[in-house]
């Protein structure tokens, strides 16, 4: 057993000591949300996302982090919520499990996960996103 009150780890410089990201793991559970957006030109996107979070009740509202990509690149989902200002969440249910791993491809800017997806579309209210 690791005593993790012994162990120091800078992960801007160092790599990680264990076998998991001990940052990550002391969240638990974290529970997947499944954002899907459009960009200005109508394109879908849907992705999931451990690091969002409830900011109020009423009204209710959703905030979410995103790293970027390996190569630097921004993902879609916040170019598309910037350009917009609109996300939707749903919840990645287990039932759901399948879909939301296969919605977490890295695609070009532009492809839709959609296209990819067993799952009925629904469009939130009158803005046309998806979910």
């Amino acid at each position: 057993m690791i005593n993790m009150s012994a162990i120091s780890w800078r992960p801007q410089s160092e790599p990680n000591p264990l076998p998991f990201s001990p940052f990550k793991a002391s969240t638990v559970p974290r529970p997947i949300g499944w954002l899907s957006s459009v960009d200005g030109q109508g394109r879908e996107n849907i992705a999931p996302y451990s690091q969002w979070q409830n900011l109020t009740f009423d009204p209710p509202m959703v905030m979410f982090s995103a790293n970027q990509y390996p190569d630097g690149r921004r993902k879609d989902t916040v170019l598309n919520a910037e350009e917009t200002g609109w996300f939707v969440w749903k919840m990645a249910t287990y039932d759901l499990r399948e879909e939301v791993n296969k919605s977490a491809q890295v695609l070009d800017y532009g492809d839709s996960e959609w296209d990819r997806l067993s799952v009925t579309k629904e469009y939130a209210d009158n803005y046309r996103i998806p979910w």
